[in-house]
C-alpha cells in the first residue's frame, strides 16, 4: 500500500447536544457507519483488492465468466472523472463502488455506452450526472448484510452534493429496481436494453437531485455529510499535498448538530 497521510479531521461535537432519535433501520446503518472507513483507491494494493472483490462478487452471482487473473476492471477505471472507493469495516474490505461525474466536457461513463442516445441531449442542455457502477460486496462477509448497500452507495449521494449534479443515473437490472425507487425516488427513463458485459438486460433509472436529494437525506440521515468529507472524497489535493488514505463518515456530527 502506498504511504499517504491519514486525514481524520472531524468537527467536535458539543457534549450537551443530544442526537435526535432514529428509526430502527437507520440506527442500525448508523451503527455500522461508526465502524466504516472509506478509501479512495487510485493505485497499489487497495486498487487490486477492489478489482478482486468485484470479480468474487460477480462470479458468485454467475454474472461473469471465470478468468485466470480473477480481477474485474474495464476501460472506465482510471479516467479523470472516475472515483473508486473501498468500504472497510474494522479495517476489512467488505464492499466497493465506482463513481463517474458525467458532463458535456467529460461524457465518459458506463451508462453512456448503453443509454448515451438518451443522455447526450440532456448533457448538451447543461445537465450533469453522477453514475455509480461496479457495486460489489464480499460474498463471504456476513457483516450487517441489510446495511452494507446503504453505506456502499453513500459516496454516490455525497458525489451528487459535491458536484451539484442534475441527476444520479443508474444502469439497473430488473430485480434491483425496487431498491432505487424506494430509497432514491428514481424513475425508469428508458426501455430495457442488453448490457455489454453482463448476461442480463438493464434499465436506466434517474433520480432528480432537486426533487429527491433532501427527502432522501431527511428519511435516511446516514447519507448526510459535511463539506470537509465531501472534499476529501472528491476534491483535488492542493499542490504538494497527499490525497487522504482514510476518510471517516461524518453523518453522526450532522445528526448531533
Amino acid at each position: 500500500m502506498e504511504n499517504a497521510e491519514v486525514l481524520r479531521v472531524l468537527p467536535p461535537v458539543p457534549a450537551t447536544v443530544v442526537a435526535p432519535a432514529l428509526s430502527g433501520f437507520s440506527a442500525n446503518v448508523a451503527a455500522l457507519l461508526e465502524r466504516v472507513e472509506y478509501r479512495r483507491c487510485e493505485s497499489g494494493e487497495d486498487l487490486e483488492a477492489i478489482y478482486r472483490l468485484r470479480y468474487d462478487a460477480y462470479r458468485s452471482n454467475g454474472d461473469i465468466p471465470e478468468t485466470t487473473q480473477k480481477l474485474t476492471t474495464d476501460r472506465y477505471d482510471g479516467l479523470p472523472n472516475c472515483y473508486r472507493f473501498g468500504v472497510y469495516v474494522d479495517g476489512v474490505l467488505i464492499s466497493t463502488v465506482r463513481i463517474h461525474h458525467v458532463s458535456l466536457d467529460m461524457p465518459f461513463a458506463p451508462v453512456m455506452d448503453i443509454f448515451g442516445d438518451v443522455l447526450m441531449p440532456r448533457l448538451r442542455r447543461g445537465e450533469t450526472f453522477i453514475n455509480p457502477t461496479m457495486f460489489a460486496a464480499d460474498p463471504f462477509n456476513e457483516t450487517a448484510p441489510r446495511a452494507v448497500p446503504y453505506v456502499t452507495l453513500r459516496p454516490a449521494v455525497i458525489a451528487n452534493a459535491f458536484f451539484d449534479t442534475t441527476s444520479c443515473v443508474c444502469v439497473v437490472r430488473k430485480d434491483h429496481t425496487a431498491f432505487y425507487r424506494r430509497i432514491f425516488g428514481a424513475v425508469q427513463a428508458g426501455l430495457p436494453r442488453a448490457h455489454p458485459s453482463f448476461a442480463v438486460d438493464v434499465m436506466l433509472y434517474d433520480s432528480d437531485c432537486a426533487q429527491n436529494m433532501q427527502p432522501t437525506l431527511d428519511r435516511f440521515p446516514f447519507f448526510n455529510s459535511t463539506p470537509g468529507e465531501r472534499r476529501m472524497m472528491f476534491g483535488k489535493p492542493a499542490e504538494g499535498e497527499l490525497a487522504p488514505l482514510t476518510i471517516l463518515p461524518t453523518a453522526k456530527y450532522l445528526l448531533a448538530a
